[in-house]
């Protein structure tokens, strides 16, 4: 079995594609532990080889004054996300190469109208 280096629970999609940002994708993504080996990413039954990485970023972002990160990989034609919390590897040197980078987390539809839901119901609620 490989060295296991760091592990972390995590929110995963490969639905997303290029695109940081907060949609029904990310309702129904994949929780699961995020173990990072000498030799790869596991994530569930998701196995990605640090060899078959073409192109790793780590974005920095922060939501309501939360720092956090997301992970994009792309390997073998896929492209995952990895939405992980904010710690200490993270900002160390890893075992792959990987280009950081500040991210903007954008909106989608679907996320400004459960937003606009939620804020009507509180004000409902409050008055």
């Amino acid at each position: 079995m490989d060295e296991l280096i760091h592990q972390c629970w995590t929110k995963t999609t490969t639905a997303e594609g290029d695109d940081i940002r907060r949609s029904f994708n990310w309702v129904t993504a994949r929780r699961a532990r995020l173990r990072v080996t000498r030799s790869s990413l596991v994530c569930g039954d998701w196995t990605i080889p640090y060899h078959d990485i073409q192109e790793a970023i780590l974005y920095w972002i922060s939501w309501m004054l939360i720092p956090g990160y997301v992970l994009r990989v792309k390997a073998n034609g896929v492209t995952y996300q990895f939405g992980l919390n904010w710690g200490h590897f993270w900002q160390k040197e890893l075992p792959f190469p990987v280009r950081r980078e500040r991210g903007r987390v954008g909106y989608t539809v679907f996320s400004m109208v459960v937003r606009i839901v939620v804020l009507a119901a509180v004000l409902y609620w409050l008055w």
